[in-house]
């Protein structure tokens, strides 16, 4: 008897909370920009370059970029794990370069041979027939302007993305690429950015050419537990803040639940301060971090007493309509 209504109580429920959610979303997050000082987030998993935070093993990382691009050789590499600050780095590095030097950027490189010129010929505004376009026509294109950049006293910089999905034959064509040179210089320099699978894939016997050809390598690392902390503080006065709203306590358990990586970092500190603001808490302890991990870290486990929860799943329809009718009364109110 009650099972159509509780039905139709939980589709009502579900498009209520779509419409109204993203309403609700939106004012709690100007609301607590505001309610800890903030001009802006300080922690958007955005690779936004003024928020770098620079540790010794990123001081490292971008020195090494930078030093490889200077030189004469072709290559560069940047390796690191998911959410190490690989991309943030280098979009960092790409705001030092000289104003002569013309970019192409190619976040897709799970590219057929053919189809990584192409993108490098639209990345550069090189005009090519697709329909003809062949291997040689797009390389010869690619040289032209390659040349034509270095007698203007140019520079041409590739960057390559998520470079470990490139297959053996692409990387092969790009390191053909390098070929394009002078007495004394390259014509174009490679940045080859990837996870550490990328260095695995660079072992290969048939690539070893390319690996030779390398002048500068560096694999970033995680921060450490102390790290953790000035990355933190560094966000924050980024973003306009110059209270320490993490208690040690709390960057310590944060490092353990991250294990230092930025990406995930940004994740759980962001939850935490929309945890703090909601349970208007100032500083931000240990208790909210434990709570803001289970909310923003997909690989947190909750330990639950399978008693407790099979009492839950016995009551779910009566607490649904308590729920139900509560969230209808506090929404109306606070909307109207």
């Amino acid at each position: 008897m009650f099972q159509p209504m509780l039905q139709a109580s939980r589709f009502y429920l579900a498009h209520f909370f779509a419409i109204i959610g993203p309403i609700i979303t939106i004012k709690s997050f100007i609301v607590y920009l505001s309610y800890f000082g903030l001009k802006e987030k300080p922690f958007s998993i955005a690779p936004n370059p003024e928020y770098l935070y620079m540790s010794e093993r990123h001081k490292e990382a971008l020195l090494h970029l930078n030093y490889g691009l200077g030189d004469t050789g072709g290559f560069v590499l940047l390796t690191g794990e998911v959410g190490t600050g690989k991309t943030t780095i280098t979009r960092s590095m790409l705001k030092s370069l000289p104003e002569n030097t013309e970019v192409a950027f190619v976040l897709n490189p799970a590219l057929s041979e053919l189809e990584l010129l192409a993108s490098i010929c639209d990345e550069l505004s090189i005009a090519y027939d697709p329909d003809t376009a062949t291997l040689k026509s797009l390389t010869d294109a690619l040289k032209a302007r390659f040349t034509d950049n270095y007698k203007a006293g140019g520079h041409t910089l590739l960057v390559i993305d998520e470079a470990q999905h490139l297959s053996p034959s692409v990387l092969e064509q790009l390191r053909l690429l390098t070929n394009l040179e002078t007495d004394d210089k390259k014509l174009v320099q490679i940045a080859l950015i990837g996870q550490p699978e990328l260095q695995t894939l660079l072992q290969r016997n048939e690539l070893r050419q390319l690996a030779q050809r390398i002048t500068s390598r560096y694999h970033l690392l995680a921060l450490t537990e102390s790290q953790v902390f000035a990355y933190i503080q560094h966000r924050l006065q980024t973003a306009g803040c110059d209270t320490a709203l993490f208690s040690h306590e709390a960057v310590a358990h944060i490092y353990k639940r991250t294990q230092g990586i930025p990406r995930l970092i940004n994740l759980l500190a962001d939850r935490c301060l929309l945890g703090a603001f909601s349970a208007q808490k100032q500083v931000i302890d240990k208790a909210v971090v434990d709570q803001a991990a289970k909310e923003a870290l997909p690989m947190v486990s909750v330990n639950s007493e399978p008693d407790s929860e099979s009492k839950l799943k016995k009551f779910a329809p009566v607490l649904s309509l308590i729920v139900a009718s509560y969230v209808f009364g506090f929404a109306a109110a606070y909307i109207f």
